[in-house]
């Protein structure tokens, strides 16, 4: 015989209120980095390979599509795992972690070495370590706004 195991139902439309804002965030942060900090670094990796960089129409949308799915997953997963650990900021940071490591870390992971000797350790690990705190934020800011 089965428990009678009590799942409370997602509520789906604060989920996806909490997504969009943790995507915004994730948006806004990366183009800080990428646009910003990281941006001669791009240019002169381009230069050094004599290839031309992407055209911002192209890549641009895909990436913030991108971006937002990742905030939509990261309140996803804490709402998922909100009836283990309780709610509030410590289950959104362990969603958060999740999230960084299923992301940012792999993508470091793979760039540094899939792409070892083209792609600069700084282009590869600064987003890694960026991540960290950027799916934390991102993904407590949109936690917060989930309620069942």
């Amino acid at each position: 015989m089965k428990p009678n195991i009590v799942r409370p139902k997602l509520n789906t439309a604060r989920m996806l209120a909490g997504g969009a804002v943790a995507g915004l965030i994730m948006n806004v942060s990366e183009a800080v980095l990428h646009a910003g900090i990281l941006g001669t670094d791009s240019e002169q990796l381009y230069k050094t390979l004599n290839i031309p960089p992407p055209s911002p129409a192209a890549n641009v949308p895909v990436l913030i599509g991108a971006a937002f799915l990742i905030g939509f997953a990261a309140v996803w997963l804490y709402a998922a795992i909100r009836p283990r650990f309780g709610p509030g900021p410590r289950t959104a940071v362990i969603a958060g972690v999740a999230v960084w490591i299923l992301s940012h870390v792999w993508s470091g992971v793979y760039l540094a070495n899939g792409y070892a000797g083209i792609i600069p350790t700084r282009l590869a690990w600064i987003p890694v370590i960026w991540g960290l705190f950027e799916a934390i934020l991102a993904t407590l800011a949109g936690a917060a706004l989930y309620k069942e």
